[in-house]
């Protein structure tokens, strides 16, 4: 073999060689020195951390052609939807027609496109729900959302919520219960299953359902989809109970140690955690010298004043009794 043919070949060689590690993605060696190889999104190159090698050149920029400063900027600038969604029943990825009868550049629209439009938005939240399963759903999510903004839940336990109840009505929990009541205990459900429990008194105050159907729902529904859910405990409502009543750190402190002092002496089994966390709260402040009424703590946790005073004679008792 010729120097000219040999020269060629090696050349030929190493050509392939390199545009086989630039193939390759992240993760592969240099193939001069074996380093690693990372990416220069500025420039457009592979390139060796350790000796410098330029592996690959003139990368494709995946990225936007346009830049932003800020998130609200980029937000403008950005042409994608939101996210996909569970507290849609379509997961959010069908097509919205705008109320208002504008074009794109806010111009008002002509009477007969208004008319047009009206007709368009029309068959378009019909085809949204094309069977009673979607309609059931869209009704159901739509119940769980106004239910969890009034009591303060956040979008984690709105989606939890969601998948529970598309469970229940993929495996026909539904017939012979009311769609209010499957969304509340699934509520109830996800919520507990969060850690930021609700009362039942509470989700009856939202709810369109009577407490004890929302207690028999709930249990069905935990029973047939096998979820596994803890008991709630006191110690998680008392937070919320002491923001209520606006009461000091030292009270929502003093009221925590009662609660724990209560489980290691084993008086919580088979008390409401409502009560316990409510008595609680009511003692800490008492030794804590702050001003508050059996009437109020009863008012914000929404129980009888007279369990806040059996529970409270059981926390204070040294024995327990």
């Amino acid at each position: 073999m010729s120097e000219k043919t040999k020269t060629h070949a090696d050349e030929t060689q190493r050509t392939g060689s390199e545009h086989e590690t630039g193939t390759r993605g992240e993760g592969t060696v240099c193939p001069e020195c074996s380093g690693d190889l990372v990416k220069d999104g500025e420039r457009g190159e592979t390139v060796c951390e350790d000796c410098g090698l330029v592996v690959e050149t003139d990368e494709i920029d995946r990225g936007p052609e346009w830049r932003a400063f800020d998130a609200h900027e980029k937000d403008e600038k950005s042409r994608v939807g939101a996210p996909t969604t569970n507290m849609m029943h379509d997961r959010g990825l069908s097509t919205n027609i705008d109320w208002r009868d504008k074009d794109a550049y806010g111009r008002t629209l002509a009477s007969n496109q208004r008319q047009k439009m009206n007709r368009l938005r029309k068959w378009n939240e019909r085809f949204r729900t094309q069977d009673s399963k979607e309609r059931n759903l869209k009704q159901a999510l739509g119940e769980i959302d106004r239910m969890a903004s009034a009591l303060g839940l956040p979008d984690s336990v709105r989606e939890t919520t969601s998948v529970i109840y598309r469970r229940a009505l993929s495996e026909d929990l539904l017939p012979g219960r009311s769609i209010e009541g499957v969304a509340t205990a699934s509520l109830y459900a996800a919520a507990r299953q969060a850690g930021i429990p609700r009362s039942l008194d509470e989700l009856t105050n939202v709810s369109r359902v009577e407490k004890d159907e929302i207690a028999r729902t709930y249990r069905y529904v935990i029973r047939e989809l096998e979820l596994e859910i803890q008991p709630a405990d006191p110690e998680s409502y008392v937070p919320r109970f002491a923001s209520s009543l606006a009461l000091s750190e030292e009270t929502n402190r003093q009221a925590r140690e009662l609660l724990a002092d209560a489980k290691r002496r084993g008086i919580h089994s088979g008390k409401s955690p409502v009560g316990l966390a409510a008595a609680a709260i009511y003692a800490a402040a008492r030794l804590s010298n702050e001003r508050v009424t059996q009437r109020e703590v009863s008012d914000v946790a929404e129980i009888s004043e007279v369990t806040i005073r059996n529970r409270y004679q059981e926390l204070l008792d040294e024995d327990g009794q």
